[in-house]
C-alpha cells in the first residue's frame, strides 16, 4: 500500500472518513508513558472501526546538526510522548525537553534551525533524511519500550476466533446507581471473559460523566461474550463497540 502522511492524529481519522485513505494507523498507548490522550478524545466521536493492532518497539536517537555536540545541546524537541519515554535520560544529561507536533517534524526543524544548542528526539531514519548526526543512541528509558498502534477503517473487521485470538474494544458509560462499575464488570467475571484493559475517561473534563474504555479477549459472536455484554447493558447508559479484531501475537493470547 502507498502511505499518506498527514499533520495530526485528527487528520488521520479525517482522511479515512473522507475516503482519501483506506486505513489509518495511530498510536494508542505506550508501555512507559501510558495512553496517548488525544486518541481517547477522538475515538468516541468517530464512526470508524478498530480493525487491527500492532506492537512496535520504539527506539529514540538524540539528533543534532553537524556542528553540535552533547556539550552544546541545551533544548531537545520531540512529541510529548517521546519526551516522556526518554525523560530519565534527558534529566541525566541535564537537557530541557520542549514539546513538538511530532518526532519527524522535530528532526526537520532542528535541521532547519541549524543551532548547536537544539536537538531532536527522533528515529535514525529521520536523522538520515534531514542530515542530522546521532549524538546519543538508545535514549528511551526502557530497553523494551513498546507502543501499541491500532488500525482504523470505515468498515468493521470480521475476525474468526477459530483462526486466531480475537479481542474487542468498547466504550461505555454507567447508570447513576451504587456500585455501578463493580456491577458492570461482574458479567465478564461470571461468563469467563478475560479483561485485558480498563481505563476511565471523562469527556471534556466534565466530572460525573465518566466513561470506560475496555478491551477484552473474545468476540461478540461468542456466546459467553454475548452474555457478558447483555449484563453490561443493565448497568450502562450506552455501550459503543469500537472494534473487534485479531490480537497482536505479542499479547501472547
Amino acid at each position: 500500500m502507498d502511505t499518506l502522511a498527514v499533520p495530526s492524529f485528527e487528520d488521520v481519522f479525517r482522511a479515512v472518513e473522507e475516503g482519501r485513505a483506506l486505513l489509518g494507523m495511530i498510536p494508542i498507548e505506550n508501555s512507559q508513558a501510558g495512553r496517548v490522550a488525544e486518541i481517547h478524545n477522538i475515538l468516541p466521536r468517530t464512526k470508524l472501526n478498530i480493525v487491527g493492532e500492532y506492537f512496535q518497539k520504539i527506539h529514540y536517537q538524540l539528533l543534532g546538526p553537524k556542528n553540535s555536540t552533547l556539550e552544546t545541546v541545551k533544548t531537545v524537541y520531540s512529541h510529548p510522548q517521546g519526551l516522556m519515554q526518554c525523560r530519565e535520560n534527558l534529566a541525566a544529561l541535564g537537557l530541557t525537553g520542549e514539546p513538538h507536533s511530532n518526532t519527524a517534524a522535530a528532526a526537520a526543524d532542528v535541521a532547519k534551525w541549524n543551532d548547536p544548542a537544539k536537538a531532536a528526539l527522533s528515529s535514525s531514519l529521520a536523522g538520515e533524511l534531514y542530515g542530522l548526526k546521532v549524538l546519543k543512541d538508545g535514549m528511551e528509558d526502557s530497553p523494551d519500550n513498546t507502543t501499541v498502534f491500532i488500525t482504523i477503517a470505515k468498515e468493521p473487521a470480521d475476525p474468526d476466533p477459530a483462526k486466531g485470538a480475537v479481542i474487542t474494544t468498547l466504550l461505555y458509560g454507567l447508570r447513576n446507581m451504587p456500585a455501578a462499575l463493580y456491577k458492570s464488570l461482574g458479567g465478564f467475571a461470571t461468563n469467563n471473559v478475560n479483561l485485558l484493559k480498563i481505563e476511565s475517561y471523562i469527556p471534556g473534563g466534565v466530572s460525573g460523566s465518566a466513561q470506560f474504555f475496555v478491551t477484552f479477549e473474545g468476540s461478540p459472536a461468542e456466546r459467553n461474550v454475548q452474555m457478558a455484554l447483555e449484563e453490561l447493558g443493565f448497568f450502562s447508559k450506552k455501550v459503543q463497540v469500537l472494534g473487534v479484531y485479531y490480537a497482536d501475537k505479542a499479547r501472547g493470547l
